[in-house]
């Protein structure tokens, strides 16, 4: 029963995750807190992700051509994230660490572009909003792309809307605008179990949505009070990243639901339909254009080189 009740607290963090892939995770956190470890799953297949996430980074630095630097965003989003990687399959992505390597980027002269390849479901809202408000300012600096290659969604997209440019592949998907926290009442299990809880507390709201008894009206009211602090600064995200009103975001662009490419470019979620390929060539292109007459022979010729 402990582990049910750390996964009780575990959904009852606000989330900007599709709740599918939460309930994975609260999947991966009730084998742990039981004692089960990996190797209730086969070693090979440990070892298969683990090849496949190396390759893919590795990937991901190999096109780091030209002065465009592409940084990854994968997995499930957490503000100090990485915990569940060897369990949970897709891994993790810290914003802390994301945060690091995107001000690298920034300071590093011979990247001129940086494209931020997603690949996520979303995660906790925790670290998001601090994480678009820099790659926002990250933009007076740099070109700052993004493409969901080929998800992108909740607080993933909360992120990729931050970006000055922001694309999707043609078989990718993109939206799951949201947030959304639960609440598990264990109080008759525990009864038929021949468990009594009493809880000693200070604080008049201190014990308030434990899993010990049933949600009250009051405690119902204060998580969806958080859950819409959370969603309406979602929503002025995407309004300020899409350049559209908030009624806009809200009235359509999904509601909530995860929508294809075409079904996205029409609802003015992406700038465009495009592979990663298409997105570094329009880079460079772009960049080309952007070389000023007047700027000094040595540095142009340095910029036309790394653009070869």
């Amino acid at each position: 029963m402990n582990h049910q009740l750390l996964v009780a607290e575990f959904l009852a963090t606000p989330w900007a995750l599709m709740p599918e892939r939460l309930t994975a995770l609260a999947g991966v956190v009730t084998r742990w807190s039981s004692g089960i470890s990996a190797e209730a799953d086969s070693l090979s297949s440990i070892q298969s992700d683990r090849v496949a996430r190396e390759t893919r980074r590795q990937s991901a630095v190999a096109q780091s051509a030209g002065g465009i630097a592409v940084l990854p965003l994968y997995g499930v989003i957490t503000q100090r994230g990485n915990m569940v990687e060897d369990v949970s399959g897709p891994g993790s992505t810290s914003t802390q660490q994301f945060s690091s390597a995107l001000r690298q980027l920034l300071a590093d002269d011979s990247v001129s572009q940086i494209l931020i390849d997603i690949d996520s479901p979303g995660g906790s809202v925790y670290g998001v909003s601090e994480l678009a408000n820099e790659i926002q300012s990250a933009r007076s600096q740099k070109s700052v792309v993004a493409l969901a290659n080929s998800l992108a969604a909740s607080a993933a997209y909360w992120i990729g809307c931050a970006a000055s440019e922001f694309y999707v592949t043609p078989g990718g998907e993109v939206g799951s605008i949201g947030v959304w926290q639960a609440h598990q009442d264990y109080s008759q299990a525990l009864e038929k179990a021949g468990v009594k809880t009493t809880l000693i507390s200070a604080g008049k709201f201190k014990v308030e949505g434990n899993p010990y008894s049933p949600l009250d009206a009051d405690a119902q009211s204060f998580m969806q009070s958080r859950v819409d602090d959370y969603y309406a600064a979602f929503t002025k995200a995407v309004a300020r990243g899409r350049g559209v009103s908030i009624n806009q975001v809200r009235d359509s662009m999904g509601q909530g639901r995860v929508i294809g490419a075409e079904s996205a470019l029409a609802q003015n979620m992406v700038d465009g339909v495009a592979t990663l390929d298409d997105v570094i060539k329009k880079m460079r292109r772009d960049a080309k254009q952007t070389i000023k007459p007047g700027a000094s022979r040595i540095r142009q010729a340095r910029e036309f080189l790394a653009l070869m």
